[in-house]
C-alpha cells in the first residue's frame, strides 16, 4: 500500500510516519514544505493542479493530511488550516489516483460541552475560537468532497514531543524551573480546566487503523477520560520528584483566569479577570470514543501518567 503522508514534520505527524513506516507493507512518501520531504509542497499557497499531476505520478492508495496550524491569527488559521485542506479535496478529486483520504481533525471543533457528558460524532460543532472554527471549516470540506475520505477528530494530544506552549507544555516547563531553582513551592493557573489527554503514539495507531480500514466520516480519537488540569499537575509532580507544595492561583472550576506558570497580574482587582480558553473548549471536554472501538478496531493503550513521565524526561532535558 502507498502511502502519502502530509505534514510529517508535525507534533503528530512525525509519530504517524513513525507508525507507518514500522508496516512493512506500506510504501510511504512524504510530502510538505521542509527540505527533507520526498517532494516539497505548500498546500496553503500551492495549486490544486499542481498536487493533481503530483498525486497521478505518485498514485498512493492513502493520502494522510497531518498537517495545520495551530496558533496564529484567524487569516493564518484559515489558510493552513481549510484553504489547505480545499487544495487536497480538489486535488485528489481531478487525479485518477483514487486515494482515500485520512484526515485529522480535533476535539476543538465541537467547542465547548457539558461538564460530565461525553461528546459523541453526532454532537452539533460550535467552535469557540478561530481555530477551531479553521479545522470544522476543513472537516465540512472533507465531508462534502464525495472523496473516500474519514476525519479524526482528536482531542488533546499529550506525550512525547508535546509543544513547550501547550498546558502540558507549560505546566512541565514551570515544574523544570521550580526545581532547578530550589523553590519550595510552585503557584500555578489555570489549572480548572478538563481535557481528555491522548498520547501521541495511539493517535498514530489510529491513524493507522484508520488507513487500513473503509469507515467514513467523523471518528473521535480521545480516552474517553476527563482529566481535570490540577490532578495532571500532581502526577506530573510524582513523577518529576518534586517535593514542594502545589499552590493554585485559580479557585474552583471556573473560567481559565490564568495560564499555567503565569500569575494573574491583578491580584487586588475586586472582580475575577476572566480570559478565554486558549483552545476555545470550556472548563470541560470528554470524548465518545465508540465509534473508534467499533469501527476501526482501536482502544486507547498509553496511560496519561506514561505520557507525562515523557513530557518531564524531554522537559528536564532542557537547559
Amino acid at each position: 500500500m502507498r502511502v502519502l503522508l502530509i505534514g510529517a514534520n508535525g507534533y503528530l505527524g512525525r509519530f504517524v510516519a513513525d507508525r507507518l513506516l514500522a508496516d512493512p507493507a506500506v510504501q510511504l512518501t512524504v510530502l510538505g514544505r521542509g527540505d527533507d520531504a520526498d517532494v516539497r509542497f505548500d498546500l496553503a499557497s500551492g495549486s490544486p493542479g499542481a498536487l493533481t499531476r503530483f498525486l497521478d505520478a505518485v498514485h498512493p492508495g492513502v493520502v494522510v493530511n497531518c498537517a495545520g496550524a495551530t496558533r496564529g491569527g484567524a487569516r493564518e488559521l484559515t489558510r493552513h488550516n481549510t484553504v489547505a485542506v480545499a487544495t487536497v479535496c480538489e486535488a485528489l478529486r481531478r487525479s485518477g489516483c483514487g486515494a482515500r483520504l485520512v484526515q485529522l481533525g480535533c476535539g476543538a471543533e465541537y467547542g465547548p460541552s457539558q461538564p460530565g457528558s461525553s461528546t459523541a460524532e453526532d454532537a452539533v460543532p460550535r467552535p469557540g475560537g478561530p481555530y477551531g472554527v479553521s479545522k470544522l471549516a476543513a472537516t465540512e470540506l472533507v465531508l462534502g468532497s464525495g472523496l473516500d475520505a474519514v476525519v479524526l477528530r482528536v482531542f488533546s494530544p499529550a506525550g512525547p514531543g508535546t509543544p513547550a506552549g501547550s498546558p502540558l507544555g507549560r505546566l512541565a516547563e514551570a515544574m523544570r524551573r521550580a526545581m532547578q531553582s530550589g523553590d519550595g513551592e510552585l503557584k500555578l493557573g489555570g489549572l480548572g480546566a478538563q481535557r481528555d489527554f491522548i498520547d501521541v503514539r495511539d493517535v498514530a495507531r489510529a491513524v493507522h487503523a484508520a488507513s487500513l480500514s473503509a469507515a467514513q466520516g467523523v471518528i473521535n480519537i480521545g480516552s474517553g477520560r476527563a482529566v481535570r488540569l490540577r490532578d495532571a499537575a500532581s502526577v506530573l509532580a510524582r513523577v518529576a520528584g518534586y517535593g514542594g507544595a502545589l499552590h493554585e492561583l485559580d479557585g474552583p472550576p471556573g473560567p481559565l483566569r490564568a495560564s499555567i506558570g503565569h500569575p494573574r497580574t491583578d491580584p487586588d482587582h475586586a472582580a475575577p479577570v476572566v480570559y478565554p480558553y486558549p483552545d476555545g473548549c470550556g472548563s470541560w471536554q470528554q470524548a465518545d470514543v465508540r465509534t473508534a472501538r467499533d469501527r476501526l478496531g482501536w482502544r486507547p493503550r498509553i496511560n496519561l501518567e506514561e505520557s507525562l513521565a515523557d513530557i518531564w524526561m524531554e522537559a528536564a532535558c532542557r537547559i
